[in-house]
């Protein structure tokens, strides 16, 4: 790493950047964000890298998810309760189902920039530059709103910051109780009409709560229980706003970028030489790639090279996004060549973004049942592969919007319309999102059985 520094990115080439029309005004808030104190720690991110390297050797299990682009709108102590909410539902059914820890990663206090896949957009002949989320330009589609402005980078930050600091009194406040959060489960399953498929399992968890209860094994005397460790993650795609929060740590002399605990790098800006990839091969934190269809098997061995040289577990994650009907065909290669390669990496399914249309209204959405073939598609290739498949990275939401049909609660395209919010991609409401914990436990504990049979063998 000796040819690399923060800004060694700039050399590189670069996709999927804002045109700032004030180069000076960019350069004085970079200048004062790099004066700012850090939003996480170095040691947090060693803990999550520690953490994923129990992933990678199939002994936990990751579930990242959150919104696909935070907003200022938007930005309320109530929607950051309710998604940390949410994922803390999901882990404890994934946990209890796996017998196994589950990694908990939120896509929050940082996820603001999106690629975009054209520069512009346009709308009854009127052409702007596209919205690349708040921290760049506003999502209103007008001259002024599309104008990238710099100083999104420090109200970002602000907004960031306190996240954050309300996820981290969430975690380890008494909110993250291990019996709330079974008792949210059981509101769950009696309110859903799909309740009765998920009873069994949730009065199992109930049967076990009890009888550790009855052993004097309880939140008040166990912490493990009364909080849990809780991460942040997005992708670093406005380089200027990483480089400006990336420090040396004290402890270890490594540079760590310190705007969140693990960032990744997406389908469309993982070339090899490019700027992007060239960042993140630097810094000390976990770090992650997406992996698609337009993905060679060649560039791939030739990105986990470059982003994990030292072969360590924990380091890289792989998130695949291929769409439900292309897993088959592109899967299997990838599982294969890494694993005969002996590298060590994460493999997380991203079930979303390879099953994105347009509702008959125009509007973006995500078949639920596409969602959870994907899913169920990627656990049957790694059962085939012998490969473990350690992780699901989800975009979603604590509220109670519309964006994704199907599912329980029976979204219809005609009523996608009632609670559509979101300013990029559609998410998984609540109620989605908890059905998917229920359905891929299912899953996970087959693969957990096979994996326990394979090693006593």
């Amino acid at each position: 790493m000796s040819d690399w520094r923060p800004d060694s990115w700039r050399k590189r080439p670069i996709v999927q950047v804002p045109e700032y029309p004030d180069a000076a005004a960019v350069k004085e808030v970079e200048a004062e964000l790099a004066s700012y104190p850090p939003l996480v720690f170095a040691g947090e991110a060693r803990n999550l890298k520690r953490e994923l390297a129990q992933v990678a050797e199939g002994k936990a299990f990751l579930l990242q998810g959150g919104d696909c682009a935070e907003s200022f709108a938007e930005f309320h102590p109530n929607n950051i309760r309710d998604t940390f909410r949410v994922i803390l539902q999901m882990a404890v059914v994934l946990t209890f189902a796996a017998s196994c820890p589950v990694v908990k990663v939120g896509r929050l206090a940082g996820q603001f920039a999106k690629p975009r896949s054209s520069n512009t957009e346009t709308i009854d002949d009127v052409t702007l530059p596209s919205y690349r989320g708040d921290i760049i330009n506003g999502p209103a589609f007008d001259a002024e709103s599309r104008v990238p402005d710099p100083a999104r980078m420090l109200k970002a930050f602000s907004q960031s910051a306190a996240t954050l600091n309300l996820l981290r009194a969430f975690a380890q406040g008494g909110y993250a109780n291990l019996l709330s959060v079974h008792r949210w489960n059981l509101d769950f399953v009696s309110q859903s009409a799909a309740g009765e498929r998920y009873q069994e399992l949730a009065d199992r968890i109930g049967e076990a709560l009890a009888f550790m209860e009855a052993c004097g094994i309880n939140p008040s005397n166990v912490q493990q229980l009364q909080g849990t460790d809780f991460y942040t993650s997005h992708e670093a795609l406005l380089l200027g706003y990483e480089q400006a929060l990336t420090r040396v740590d004290s402890t270890s002399g490594d540079w760590y970028d310190t705007s969140a605990h693990m960032l990744w790098v997406g389908d469309r800006t993982r070339q090899p030489e490019g700027a992007h990839v060239e960042f993140l091969r630097g810094i000390g934190n976990p770090v992650a790639c997406k992996v698609g269809p337009t993905t060679e098997v060649d560039d791939l061995m030739r990105l986990i090279d470059i982003l994990n040289p030292d072969n360590e577990a924990g380091r890289l994650t792989l998130i695949t996004r291929f769409g439900a009907d292309k897993v088959e065909e592109h899967l299997p290669k990838f599982l294969r060549k890494v694993r005969e390669e002996g590298r060590k990496v994460v493999w997380s399914c991203d079930p979303m973004h390879g099953n994105t249309k347009s509702s008959a209204g125009g509007l973006k959405t995500r078949p639920f049942d596409r969602v959870l073939k994907e899913v169920k598609q990627v656990f049957a290739c790694h059962k085939a592969e012998g490969t473990y498949a350690g992780g699901i990275h989800l975009e979603l939401t604590g509220q109670n919007v519309t964006e994704c049909i199907g599912g329980a609660v029976a979204i219809t395209e005609e009523g996608l319309s009632s609670r559509y919010h979101t300013h990029c991609d559609p998410r998984l409401n609540a109620s989605q999102s908890i059905e998917l914990a229920f359905q891929l436990a299912e899953a996970l504990k087959e693969e957990r059985e096979a994996l326990g049979a394979s090693a006593a063998a």
